[in-house]
């Protein structure tokens, strides 16, 4: 408002207004301005605006009641005063020229004064509405300065209302609470606390100034309840309920139970005003994507309700909302969706919205490209599938060919058909058919079918076409008949003529064919001049002969060719078009604007304006400047002469006079229109202190987060120099503004980051000197935080040729009048002889001759012309650095080495010294130099090299101690040139000497028989290690032998040397079989010797490798009592003491000892806890480590387990005790017993038993007395003997003898035969031990003899304590320990349990 009365003097209006009005309009001016009034039929413009401002002035309090001060205001309001402004006001010279110029505008003022009378009114209610805000304002806040202090519960101020309300229409509730303190209010629904969480977008809940409100949109009959707010404080509570009715109209659903409402007029969309806002554009989409094409616009009245009719055409065809197309329109957006796109949907697309004047309609092309392919080069799929000539059984399907451009020619069609409802298609045709239709016989009557269509080339066959409608096959009276009977395809289009359109869009046209043979359409094809693929520019043949080809790149240039399209097929291509750039078609620019002075002296003002934003397809060369006296209709021109720059000074003006402006722009097309008139610019000479206003403000570098901003420094200065710029920026339609640097940058450009991506900003910039911040520029362009597509940052790099040092950056998008411009810190580089700038089609590189430290800073270039294409570049002296390295290595080269200089030993000792390079070109030219003197290639020596791999390789064929020195090859390729050297001296050279000498050594061990692979070992799956070994040149002669110690080892199956492999199998591997084996192979050709040391690490690793299968196999631990205690096996493949196993006890390591020994047999690991207690119980586990892994199996012996392993334990023991001590025969008597007649036969034999046992004989099962012929001994308790005097014949038969005491016995038979004399001694039974009968000779009484003596019998094995059944129950083959008393000799039956009898033991894992 400042600004204002700087311009005019206000009119001021005396009157007189209550102090309430005077206090909130207080030295508030109200302007009104009253712009382009022109009559319809007046030919000069008589009066542009007029700014009317009223100043109310403040007075003192005044006792007037307030009706009479509203009275006195209204009549003040009415007053048609009115004061000439200073700048109309004349001199006597001007009065009789302004008075005839008065005369003419006559009319135009009575319409004015209309204007004013109706403003005047309009501001009256204005200013009463305010000043009783104010008034209301006044009193609150005194009430609530008194009321701060006092505690006071919540009371309703204003309590909520009930409402009645249509359907789908909003409602609002809302009071006013006061309280101390602040009372929270909440809102409830019948009882239930609403929560708009719960269902987003249906409630919305607010608060401010005191005044709460519930918002309820789009209300549903469900909606109608009793609604409360409950306000709640410290000192207490406060509720205020209201109900809310729903009601439906008449006719929709059920009638409401609520009764009647008023009826509503029906508003029809046609009488809404629409304005269509941001538009659809041309939209490409892909085969099976889906895409949304939408206008947003503004609605009035926006009635949710009421949305406005909006309805979509394809190529002039209306849509129908369908599966394939969803239409919506409200809510400010009118939106197509086209779920499942097919090459059916390409086309111009049209949204026509009934407006109440008319229609309002906006069209865009929509291109659908093939899906990609599979096979890669199978055709596109058809489109347009309709069936034609329906009839019962038969129809006519045809359809429209795909564009066929890089693919392989359609050899033809195959047709598949379905039933509506089912997804089972039917291929209709065997052979694929040549032309676009097909008659579809065999269909049912009454059946509705779908059809499709799939093309079929040399690669494959295509994607199905979008299937037909529904069509069903009757005898239809009438039914679409395809038209035409020509067969062939058309002609060749005529000339095809390419012109500019767009930026990104080319205009092409041609002739039609001479033979149309009932076209359906054309198919546009393009390509980039000087590529060889050219790529479809429509999917779907367009009917006319002109199309719009968008989607190009700017800059770019392109030829076109047209193909004609019928049934039968594709014509011949057209011949090519003249090669066209895409750029914009040449037209006038448009209008200048942002009109701004930037100086003025008193008789001169220096003007600034902005470019036109459409340049009309050329570079604007010259601007044209028109000026008027503000009181005057007639223009002026400025300059006559082009003004090329957007400033210039406009001279010779008259002080104190106000001026208005307009410019035109101009191209090689010719002058645009003229910018609108400036404002009013009162030439009045600038005297401020401070700086004027920063102009041409400009954006470079725009990013997704940041930009660069750019201006040029006030035309005036002020009072000093300017030392500084601030810059301000707020979004867009925002009036916070925002200062961007806290201190003045002196340099006239700013790096905006931290924006957010796709937000736009405005800026305006302040000019600093000494006597302060001046005058804001003119406000900038809306700029929106978006990078172009396809835009690349500048790149810094090395020519790879010349070595020079550039900035380079191919720009997006461009045009013939494009220019690249750039600068150094924001300054534009002239001619300066420290760089050349050279530009080459989209590429411009900025080169510097001599580059240095003075060199470095921030580059940037602008393409003009373009939407904007820059970018920026920060050269740093690290990376300044680093590319004079690489430049110097490019001016002066070398050949670049991948390997420098080595030696490796090939076979038969020969040594090759080798160095590669990155690259070689076939004039390369090297030398060997050893020792200082230069070696060739020759005897001894072959020097070689290879350009493919970049090898340059010497071979010495025989390497010995006088091969030690200094080698150097030296390389020169081109003009680079380089050299490797290689020390092979010292402890370098003994080990490549060694290898060398190794080498010749193996190739005379190899021409005879010889271990291919040594020998090595390997474990089986059963734990056999096997000790192998490979062999190659062997023939049946030679011989293999095993030795181990040099003591040959004879395996039971001879080696197969002609097999090529040879093993030596070790089961049960232990540490006995530590030794050094030799493998020796031999024949008449030579031999070869292979040695193992099995020990240390060796032997180490064979355990390790024992152990990793064996504990892979470890079953899990399983519980087995003895008489001696409680004994955990783990079953394993095979088990030796040298395996690294561990035993715990609740986690604790268990070393052997008398309480708990550990051992173990081939096939399992034990631990035994003897005489177990409680201490014993707990958790029990044995790890085996392999030395990479540690199999772990567990046992948890606690609770029942340990109690049913204990009571089977003591069962055990005393049945060990009674075996132990039970009566027994331990030695002495035979089995069969043959004597002659008349001889003595003494049974004697040994007894135990403790305690001493009671002895029986018998004979025949009958116990034997003691008498003369039969004597019964028993002495000592320990010799039991029974004697027969003179036997004879009656005695044979079988005797016995039982042993016995309290803890069991033994009963043993011997078999006595008496024969007579001069008879065959009688041969034994069978299984009976032959036995020479006694002589008298040899005794008196005959004592047989005894067999021999029995080894001590084992101990029974006690059967295993029952385990759950999860756990496996493995079989043992455990030892048991010996009785330690002697047993009697097999054969003798006992009573008690036979001593042999296995303990059953179950199966092991």
């Amino acid at each position: 408002m400042s600004e204002v009365s700087q311009q005019q003097e206000s009119h001021r209006i005396p009157h007189s207004c209550c102090q309430r009005l005077r206090n909130f309009v207080s030295k508030m001016p109200l302007v009104f301005n009253v712009s382009e009034i022109c009559p319809r039929k007046r030919k000069p413009r008589l009066v542009r605006s007029i700014k009317i401002c009223l100043t109310i002035s403040p007075r003192k309090s005044s006792s007037k009641s307030a009706s009479q001060e509203q009275a006195q205001a209204t009549e003040a309001m009415a007053e048609p005063a009115y004061t000439i402004p200073v700048f109309r006001d004349r001199t006597s010279e001007g009065t009789e020229e302004y008075q005839r110029v008065t005369t003419n505008v006559g009319k135009g003022l009575t319409v004015i004064q209309q204007e004013l009378h109706r403003m005047r009114m309009a501001t009256k209610a204005q200013v009463d509405s305010l000043a009783i805000q104010r008034e209301v304002k006044d009193m609150m806040t005194k009430r609530v300065d008194v009321l701060d202090d006092i505690p006071k519960m919540p009371d309703f101020l204003i309590a909520l209302r009930p409402h009645t309300v249509w359907e789908k229409t909003p409602v609002k509730l809302f009071c006013t609470v006061q309280g101390n303190p602040r009372p929270i209010v909440k809102w409830y629904k019948g009882g239930a606390p609403v929560d708009p969480l719960n269902t987003p977008g249906k409630y919305k809940i607010e608060s401010k100034y005191g005044v709460h409100s519930l918002i309820i949109s789009r209300c549903a009959v469900s909606d109608t309840a009793e609604y409360s707010a409950v306000a709640t404080n410290q000192h207490g509570t406060a509720t205020s309920k209201a109900t809310v009715i729903v009601k439906r109209p008449a006719g929709v659903g059920e009638s409401c139970h609520l009764g009647l409402v008023p009826h509503l007029t029906e508003i029809h969309p046609s009488k809404l005003e629409v304005a269509l806002l941001d538009r659809f554009s041309v939209t490409f989409g892909v085969e099976g994507s889906s895409i949304s094409l939408a206008c947003s616009m503004v609605v009035v009245p926006d009635l949710p309700n009421v949305p406005p009719l909006a309805q979509w055409y394809r190529d002039d065809k209306l849509l129908k909302p369908s599966k394939l197309a969803g239409m919506t329109a409200g809510g400010g957006v009118a939106r197509l969706t086209l779920p499942n796109l097919a090459k059916d949907d390409e086309g111009l697309y049209t949204l026509r919205i009934f407006t109440k004047d008319g229609t309002t309609e906006h069209s865009a092309y929509m291109f659908v490209s093939d899906a990609a392919a599979s096979p890669a080069g199978a055709p596109g799929a058809p489109m347009s599938v309709k069936a034609y000539d329906i009839n019962s059984d038969y129809v006519l399907v045809a359809w429209k060919p795909p564009n066929t451009v890089n693919e392989a020619a359609i050899t033809g069609y195959f047709v598949d058909r379905c039933e509506a409802g089912s997804d089972s298609w039917v291929q209709c045709n065997d052979s694929p058919v040549k032309i676009c239709k097909y008659p579809v016989h065999g269909l049912k009557v009454g059946h509705s079918y779908h059809f499709r269509v799939r093309a079929v080339n040399r690669v494959g066959i295509s994607r199905p076409s979008r299937k037909s409608d529904k069509v069903t096959a009757l005898d239809a009276a009438e039914s679409e008949r395809l038209q035409g009977t020509d067969e062939g395809v058309p002609s060749a289009p005529g000339q095809v003529v390419a012109s500019r359109n767009t930026k990104t869009s080319v205009f092409v046209q041609w002739d039609a064919p001479k033979v149309l043979k009932n076209l359906m359409g054309y198919y546009i094809d393009g390509r980039v001049v000087g590529a060889k693929d050219w790529f479809p520019c429509n999917n779907k043949p367009f009917k006319h002969n002109r199309f719009v080809v968008h989607g190009l790149i700017p800059g770019e240039s392109y030829v076109f060719r047209v193909q004609a399209v019928n049934v039968f097929g594709l014509s011949d291509e057209s011949q090519e078009s003249s090669p066209i750039a895409v750029e914009p078609a040449l037209a006038t620019p448009s209008a200048p604007f942002g009109i701004t002075m930037l100086s003025c002296d008193g008789s001169s003002m220096t003007l600034a304006w902005k470019s036109p934003k459409h340049c009309g397809g050329s570079k604007v060369n010259a601007y044209y400047i028109d000026k008027r006296n503000a009181d005057t209709l007639v223009w002026k021109e400025v300059n006559l002469a082009a003004v090329t720059e957007r400033i210039c000074t406009v001279d010779n003006l008259t002080e104190g006079t106000f001026y208005e402006f307009k410019i035109q722009a101009a191209n090689m097309a010719g002058v645009g229109v003229p910018s609108a008139p400036s404002d009013p610019m009162k030439c009045e000479a600038w005297t401020f202190n401070e700086p004027g206003p920063a102009y041409d403000l400009s954006f470079s570098e725009i990013r997704s987060h940041s930009l660069v901003i750019l201006w040029k420094a006030p035309v005036y200065t002020g009072a000093s120099a300017v030392t500084g710029y601030l810059v301000e920026m707020a979004k867009k339609g925002s009036s916070d503004f925002v200062t961007l640097n806290q201190e003045a940058v002196s340099h006239r450009y700013l790096q905006v980051t931290g924006l957010e991506e796709g937000e736009t900003y405005v800026f305006k910039v302040r000019a600093v000197n000494a006597s302060g911040v001046g005058k804001p520029s003119q406000l900038s362009e809306p700029v929106c935080a978006k990078a172009l597509p396809g835009t690349k940052e500048i790149v810094a790099g090395v020519d790879e040729e010349t070595g020079d040092v550039f900035l380079s950056l191919e720009a997006c998008e461009i045009c013939d009048t494009s220019k690249f411009v750039w600068s150094k810190n924001y300054k534009q580089i002239g001619d300066c002889p420290r760089v050349a700038i050279t530009t080459k089609g989209r590429t411009s590189r900025l080169t510097f001759t001599n580059p240095d430290k003075d060199d470095l800073g921030r580059y940037s270039v602008v393409v003009t012309d373009t939407d904007g294409v820059s970018g920026s570049h920060t050269l740093t002296e690290d990376a300044l650095n680093t590319m004079l390295e690489l430049s110097y290595a490019i001016r002066h080269p070398i050949v670049p080495l991948k390997h420098g200089l080595n030696y490796e030993v090939l076979e038969k000792g020969h040594v090759r010294f080798w160095v590669q390079a990155v690259k070689l070109s076939s004039s390369v030219s090297y030398r060997f130099i050893v020792n200082d003197k230069e070696v060739t290639s020759g005897e001894g020596h072959k020097i070689s090299h290879d350009v493919a791999t970049g090898i340059i390789q010497m071979t010495v064929d025989t390497f010995t101690r006088a091969n030690e020195g200094t080698y150097t090859v030296q390389i020169n390729d081109g003009r680079a040139k380089t050299q490797s050297s290689l020390v092979l001296v010292g402890d370098v050279f003994k080990v490549a000497l060694r290898e060398a000498e190794f080498q010749r050594k193996e190739h005379i061990r190899k021409q005879g028989p010889h271990f291919s692979e040594y020998l090595y070992f390997t474990v089986t799956e059963d734990c056999t290690v096997m000790l192998a070994c490979k062999m190659a040149n062997v023939k049946k002669e030679t011989s293999f032998r095993w030795y181990k110690e040099d003591d040959e080892i004879v395996p039971e199956t001879p080696p197969n040397v002609m097999s090529g492999a040879c093993a030596l199998p070790i089961p049960m591997f232990s540490r006995k079989d530590q030794g050094v084996f030799k493998a020796v192979l031999s024949d008449d050709r030579g031999k070869d010797t292979s040695v193992f040391d099995i020990s240390g690490q060796v032997f180490e690793d064979i355990i390790n490798a024992i152990a990793q299968i064996a504990g892979a196999s470890a079953s899990d631990l399983v519980l087995q009592c003895t008489p001696e205690g409680i004994r955990l096996q783990c079953y394993m493949n095979y088990y030796t003491e040298e395996m690294k196993t561990v035993w715990k006890h609740k986690e604790s390591k268990i070393a052997s000892s008398e309480k708990m020994r550990i051992g173990g047999t081939a096939e399992m690991a034990w631990m035994q806890i003897c005489d177990p207690s409680d201490r014993e119980k707990g958790h029990y586990s044995i790890e085996i480590s392999d030395g990479v892994k540690t199999h772990t199996r567990t046992f948890d012996l606690s609770g029942q387990a340990y109690t049913d392993a204990y009571e089977e334990y003591l069962r055990l023991k005393a049945a060990a005790f009674a075996e132990k001590n039970r009566g027994r025969v331990v030695g002495g008597l035979p089995d069969v017993v043959t004597i002659m007649e008349e001889k003595s036969l003494s049974l004697t034999c040994t007894v135990w038993g403790e305690p001493t046992p009671e002895v029986s004989w018998f004979k025949n099962e009958q116990e034997v007395a003691s008498n003369e012929h039969t004597k019964v001994t028993f002495d000592g308790g320990k010799f039991a003997s029974l004697v027969i005097n003179k036997v004879t014949p009656d005695d044979s038969g079988k005797y016995s003898i039982n042993v016995r005491n309290k803890y069991g016995g033994e009963f043993v038979e011997i078999t006595v035969s008496v024969y007579k004399h001069g008879e065959k001694i009688p041969e034994p039974k069978l299984g009976q031990p032959k036995t020479p009968a006694a002589t008298p000779a040899a005794t008196p009484a005959a004592t047989p003899v005894p067999p021999r003596s029995p080894a001590p019998s084992k101990a029974p094995t006690p059967a295993p304590l029952k385990t759950p059944a999860s756990t496996p129950v493995p079989k043992s083959p455990t030892p048991t320990p010996k009785s330690p008393t002697p047993t009697p000799s097999r054969g003798v039956k006992s009573p008690t349990p036979p001593r042999f009898m296995k303990s059953p033991t179950p199966p092991r894992k």
